[in-house]
């Protein structure tokens, strides 16, 4: 491969070996009239002196400064414009509140709740459009300093307040108190949002104009609540417990307002102060104001309340005829000095423009050198980076034979300066990636081999010890003993699943097949027969449906994770329900479970997992359900999704039309296996002990032959329902594979008979019994299938002789196995990705 150092790049000169690599740069004078040639720190200097000095001079001294102190006046002008409607808004208030307060002394005296509601509605409706006026000003006001939109807020919320008091005024349901606060704090809110424009520190003559415009505005507010106070007492006849302290407050601080107003205030706004205090309606309502004073220990007057409503009324006009003059001046004073900070930046910031023009022709050259190089380099990068790695990476992925050569495409840009040294760095650092990559590749075809040798040595292994539990089960007939020998077998079972695992997990095929149809409920049978759990395993009805033989293996290792995460996931006392139907040409499963479930972010991420098979990690050795099932569907083409329900989990799985096969020829008395027949024997005795009637050997019954479980026929009803659940194998239930279960249950059936049986004696068949024939079309023999009395708890007197096997026989038949093993691994080079994975504990149980 094209990874190594390449020999006819050249020698390069003493001083650049020092440096750089002679697979990296190769070795060409550099010319100092070649613009390409430049170091970059000459083309960077070139470029960014000229405009470097230009920023330094004007726009570094004013323009940052200028820009930064337009903008604030700016938003300061608007701010203290929008200042108009604040005092129509706050005027408006004043008027509700003030109104609102009198309609409530008049409705505790027992007044109109009807009338009150008709003469606060024109006061109401009046706010609300002065309200949406306001809120249409502040729009462009949205990107202003967080702190008048704080206060913005404040003031929305604050009359949300008012909105939602209103109803509550007609009835009189709350006090006066806890009303009109509502409209204290909406008028506070609004008075501080007219406080809120500032222009910097620098501008104390425009901070001086808010701070008169917000005085004038508060001595108003405080005449306001003054007349509320008044009229409230005029309405209801008399004056509250606390009233008198309440108007002694206010109008101290009254005086106060008006004494701050005078000190900051020009003397033109204080003349047109002191001309409306000498107006007449503003003479009159101080005089009335003056009669609720209290003299000496006499009691304050009662103001007659429409008389001193409409003297008010002018005296808060006028009012706002001085705080509209005053907040005018300073909205004038604001926008001129806005207009002219920003004339004075644009002639700055015209000046800097007209620098950088210049210097940008001057750099212009240089920069389209530079450009150039880095737009080559770019693309190069681009290209290896998404095209020619991943290329690269996926052919190592998955190569079957030996390690293709790999070549590197050299670097696009020739230059010899920083830029075409970074260009070749560029080549370096991918021809160092695919080395890695082919060592990596390497590395996992020798990790994979070792997975498949270590999964095929444990199968041997656990083949040996299934075999002698065999022996053992057949040669038992206490059914605890064989209880206990039926765990260690599932146990076993599960091993030789989690080398079968093991073997996806290193991309190997299953070296178990059948090379015809075999029923869909005998396969569903088969996987159910996996799990340790089998039990629970239901089994609806289905139609009559066939796979074909080669997927057959690898379908009831995906079928038995499915059921063995199902049953491990979910309660002992629930039931896994497994249905099969055929939708047009394909074939639907649902493996249906009452579980913990899974939660929607786990689920879709196991459906990815599923519909795309991920790349080994170790998650995947973890937790290898999820890997394995996804790989098994994706080599099949099978397509598995999962879906919660209420209460657990629906598997689907949906077989496409190549691996359904037409119907084949059923066979009417499929042979037993040999070890249903001993499972079946062990169960017998069980059946006798548990009826308390042992066998008798003078007695005997009708000479009539036992009803056998089989895989593909239904026990009769004769048979006694068994007490202790016997385990089955795959390979028992695929043993007669040519005979589906008409109702696709097979014999897997949890109804079982209903009625008791008496122990019988079976009769020994017509017929030998045999289990099919070997690869050498020679029968295989069924121990005990002969048998008189298999169902007898004791052992026969004598064993049936078993033949020996010839020993050369054996070694040829061995070496012959392992000389094809051998050869197998040679040529196994497939390499799976393997994912993070989910699912359940360790699996394990032939096919």
């Amino acid at each position: 491969m094209a990874a190594g150092p390449d020999p006819s790049n050249g020698a390069v000169s003493n001083h650049r070996r020092r440096r750089f690599d002679v697979r990296v740069v190769p070795h060409r004078r550099r010319s100092p009239f070649r613009l390409r040639d430049w170091r970059m720190s000459t083309k960077l200097a070139t470029v960014l002196l000229v405009p470097s000095m230009a920023f330094l001079v004007l726009a570094g001294v004013q323009t940052s400064a200028l820009v930064g102190r337009t903008a604030t006046l700016n938003d300061f002008s608007r701010q203290v414009g929008i200042g108009r409607q604040i005092t129509a808004v706050v005027d408006q208030l004043q008027q509700e509140r003030d109104r609102s307060a009198g309609e409530l002394g008049e409705l505790r005296r027992g007044g109109d709740r009807e009338a009150a509601a008709t003469a606060l509605r024109p006061l109401q409706s009046a706010t609300e459009r002065a309200v949406e006026d306001l809120r249409r000003a502040a729009e462009p006001l949205a990107d202003a300093d967080a702190s008048w939109r704080v206060a913005f807020a404040e003031v929305l919320e604050a009359y949300d307040q008012v909105v939602d008091i209103r109803p509550a005024i007609p009835p009189a349901v709350l006090s006066n108190d806890t009303i009109l606060s509502n409209y204290h704090r909406a008028v506070d809110a609004l008075l501080d949002l007219l406080a809120e424009p500032t222009p910097g520190q620098d501008r104390p003559g425009l901070s001086d104009a808010v701070l008169r415009y917000v005085q004038i505005a508060r001595v108003k507010e405080l005449s306001s609540r003054v007349r509320a106070q008044l009229y409230a007492a005029g309405r209801a006849g008399r004056y509250g417990t606390e009233d008198r302290v309440i108007l002694s407050d206010l109008r101290a601080q009254q005086l106060t307002a008006l004494g701050a107003f005078r000190v900051s205030a020009t003397s033109d706004q204080i003349r047109r102060y002191d001309e409306t205090s000498v107006n007449p309606g503003f003479q009159v309502a101080t005089r009335l104001e003056e009669r609720s004073l209290p003299v000496g220990d006499a009691a304050p007057e009662v103001l007659p309340s429409e008389q001193w409503w409409s003297a008010s009324q002018q005296r808060q006009e006028l009012l706002r005829q001085v705080e509209a003059s005053v907040l005018d001046d300073a909205v004038r004073q604001a926008d001129d000095a806005s207009s002219g900070q920003l004339r004075t930046t644009l002639l700055v910031v015209g000046g800097v423009v007209a620098v950088l023009l210049v210097a940008l022709l001057i750099s212009l050259l240089v920069g389209r050198s530079v450009a150039r190089s880095m737009r080559l380099l770019r693309s190069q990068a681009l290209r290896i980076a998404q095209v020619e790695l991943p290329d690269a990476l996926d052919r190592l992925r998955t190569v079957t034979g030996g390690v293709p050569t790999i070549d590197v495409s050299p670097a696009v840009v020739r230059s010899l300066d920083e830029i075409g040294e970074l260009a070749e760095a560029f080549v370096a650092v991918h021809r160092s990636a695919v080395t890695v990559a082919v060592e990596q590749a390497l590395m996992r075809r020798n990790v994979n081999a070792m997975f498949v040798n270590l999964a095929r040595r444990s199968q041997v292994l656990v083949e040996r010890q299934l075999e002698l539990l065999d022996d053992l089960e057949r040669e038992e007939s206490d059914p605890d003993q064989l209880e206990n020998l039926f765990k260690l077998d599932h146990l076993a079972a599960r091993m030789r699943r989690n080398d079968e695992s093991l073997l996806v997990l290193a991309g190997t095929d299953s070296t178990r097949r059948w090379n015809r149809p075999v029923g869909l409920g005998t396969v569903l049978l088969a996987a159910a027969a996996e799990i340790e759990q089998y039990q629970r395993v239901r089994l609806e009805p289905m139609g009559v449906v066939n796979v074909v033989g080669h997927a057959v293996g690898e379908l009831v290792h995906l079928l038995a994770e499915l059921l063995e995460n199902a049953t491990a996931f979910s309660r002992p006392d629930t039931f896994v329900v497994v249905t099969a139907r055929v939708e047009a040409s394909t074939a639907l499963i649902e493996i249906i479970d009452d579980g913990l479930g899974m939660s929607p972010s786990a689920l879709a991420e196991a459906n990815a997992v599923l519909a795309s098979p991920p790349a080994a990690d170790v998650a995947a050795v973890e937790r290898m359900g999820l890997f394995v099932v996804s790989h098994l569907a994706s080599r099949l083409g099978v397509r598995v999704q999962l879906e919660g329900r209420q209460s657990g989990l629906v598997a689907r799985l949906v077989l496409p039309a190549t691996l359904l096969a037409p119907g084949a020829a059923v066979e009417l008395d499929p042979p037993a296996p040999a070890r249903m027949l001993a499972s079946n024997a062990a169960r017998g005795a069980a059946a006798q002990r548990g009826a308390g009637a042992p066998p008798s050997a003078g007695v005997r019954g009708p000479a009539t032959p036992l009803d056998l479980p089989v895989a593909g026929r239904p026990p009769a009803a004769a048979v006694p329902r068994q007490t202790r659940p016997v385990p089955v194998r795959a390979e028992d239930v695929l043993a007669p594979a040519a005979a589906p279960a008409a109702d696709g249950g097979g014999w897997w059936s949890r109804q079982g008979p209903t009625g008791p049986a008496a122990p019988v004696q079976p009769v020994p068949p017509a017929t030998p019994v045999t289990a099919g024939t070997n690869e050498r079309g020679l029968p295989v023999r069924v121990p005990m299938a002969q048998l008189s009395a298999v169902t007898r708890p004791a052992q026969p007197e004598s064993s049936p002789p078993r033949a020996d096997l010839d020993p050369d026989a054996v070694g040829g038949m061995l070496s012959r196995l392992y000389s094809g093993v051998r050869r197998a691994e040679a040529e196994d080079t497939t390499e799976i990705p393997v994912p993070p994975s989910w699912g359940h504990d360790e699996g394990g149980r032939r096919q």
